[in-house]
């Protein structure tokens, strides 16, 4: 039987994409004292490239900008700063958000979140979504040390949900990290569908967030029919 159902964050939950295009659009808006010799839609483009939609920390990133486009007046670390301040006021919620994650706790659920990521930055933006108190447990790679997709991690999340792999669902964009590495120790994995990996052919996926809850009770029943055949 299903009893926990865990999510990865960016790209999962988070509209990443939306949220970059939205913060950095806002960025350079605001410090157009310092960028204003750089047009809009080359700073844009520019930041996604190297930003490797997010596998790359910002610091790389804004050292690198500073330098292609001579910015002066205005060094990478505050660049850097502004980023980390400001990021969460431009976060983004995949469609049906909260009403996936209220149906999973109506149907008595455990809830958590597994994200890799720096811990304050990501509590943050997690909070900056308003999802924070539908959680049981949430795990930041930098506050645990340790990160996807390290089994250990997920073995430590459910640890403090207090339940089994067999038992638990998890959810979450990237094949490797999220789908496969939650299936080596034992969960199900659903792949929130993304077009950066369009090959990927998992057992499950959702295009949806909408899609969960009539997906897990699917996928309990055919636990529970696996469980009496057994």
């Amino acid at each position: 039987m299903i009893q926990a159902v865990l999510f990865d964050l960016d790209g999962t939950l988070l509209d990443r994409d939306a949220s970059v295009k939205k913060f950095i659009e806002n960025q350079y808006e605001r410090l157009g004292n310092y960028l204003g010799h750089i047009s809009k839609e080359e700073y844009m483009t520019r930041f996604i490239e190297l930003d490797c939609r997010g596998y790359v920390w910002k610091d790389k990133v804004y050292q690198q900008l500073v330098e292609e486009f001579e910015i002066v007046g205005i060094g990478w670390e505050n660049l850097l700063g502004d980023y980390i301040t400001e990021f969460k006021h431009h976060c983004v919620p995949f469609p049906n958000l909260k009403s996936m994650l209220e149906e999973l706790k109506t149907d008595g659920l455990a809830l958590g979140m597994i994200t890799n990521g720096f811990g304050q930055f990501q509590m943050d933006n997690i909070r900056a979504l308003g999802i924070e108190n539908y959680f049981d447990a949430i795990l930041v790679s930098e506050t645990e040390g340790m990160k996807k997709p390290d089994p250990a991690i997920f073995k430590r999340a459910l640890e403090r949900l207090n339940k089994e792999p067999r038992e638990s669902v998890f959810v979450g964009d990237h094949p490797e990290n999220d789908v496969k590495a939650s299936q080596y120790v034992g969960m199900k994995g659903i792949w929130k569908k993304d077009v950066q990996w369009d090959a990927f052919e998992p057992d499950y996926a959702v295009e949806d967030l909408g899609e969960l809850p009539t997906m897990i009770r699917n996928l309990d029943l055919i636990t529970k029919i696996g469980g009496v055949n057994r």
